[in-house]
């Protein structure tokens, strides 16, 4: 799992890294001292996990969660005060942890949050070579490999792209990719895996599937011509 730290207080920062260093899956990406500057990195490179104060300066750590509430990262908060923790768990977090963190408490809310993460990742279930389980709302449908065209990055989701209807799935393009099966799916880009037998024509900086133009990136054009076969 990977995380941020975000905490005004430098004592409590350098507490939980040294915490989190001792769970060889958690991986802290970088600590910051204020939401905000937390917000920002959010925009663009997202993680599995936050450790988050609530009481900051500028923005607190409930405004933060409420700003990154479509972006389904799990939330630890860690704070000095009980007052919050009704809040807190209305707001659907993995735990709620006080100051100063004790060790075993940790352990455990780091556990939660791997069975929340677990358990989004497994929005998305693959069977076996012909099809996959998608969660669409409440209802869990089959997918057929082949009607997908391609599957695009949509922020924290993967959307599914049919000829009849789009799939918007809670999950990584990486988890994605590995679950897709190589000898069918294809990345070409950090935001496409396409279907390798839906590709009607190949173009500079491009190709095309079902009249749509999807992007191609230098360091997929070669292996991508490999699979097709081009002479």
């Amino acid at each position: 799992m990977t995380s941020l730290i975000i905490d005004d207080n430098a004592i409590a920062r350098t507490t939980l890294s040294h915490l989190a260093s001792q769970i060889s899956d958690l991986t802290v990406i970088c600590e910051y001292c204020t939401a905000m500057e937390a917000y920002h990195h959010l925009q663009t490179d997202s993680v599995d996990l936050l450790f988050l104060d609530i009481e900051m300066p500028e923005m607190s750590g409930m405004e933060l969660m409420r700003n990154l509430k479509d972006k389904g990262i799990i939330i630890i908060f860690t704070t000095s005060k009980m007052e919050y923790a009704i809040e807190a768990f209305e707001l659907n977090v993995a735990d709620y942890l006080l100051k100063p963190v004790m060790p075993g408490r940790f352990i455990d809310a780091v556990n939660k949050a791997r069975e929340m993460l677990k358990s989004k990742k497994e929005e998305i279930q693959f069977n076996n070579e012909e099809s996959i389980f998608i969660r669409d709302s409440t209802i869990t449908r089959r997918l057929k490999l082949e009607d997908i065209l391609y599957a695009e990055a949509m922020g924290d989701y993967v959307k599914f792209h049919t000829l009849k209807k789009e799939y918007a799935i809670h999950g990584t393009m990486k988890y994605a990719e590995e679950k897709l099966p190589a000898s069918k799916f294809i990345r070409v880009h950090r935001s496409y895996i396409i279907a390798i037998n839906k590709v009607d024509t190949l173009q500079d900086g491009g190709l095309v599937i079902n009249g749509k133009f999807l992007p191609v990136a230098d360091a997929y054009r070669k292996t991508l011509n490999s699979r097709m076969n081009i002479f």
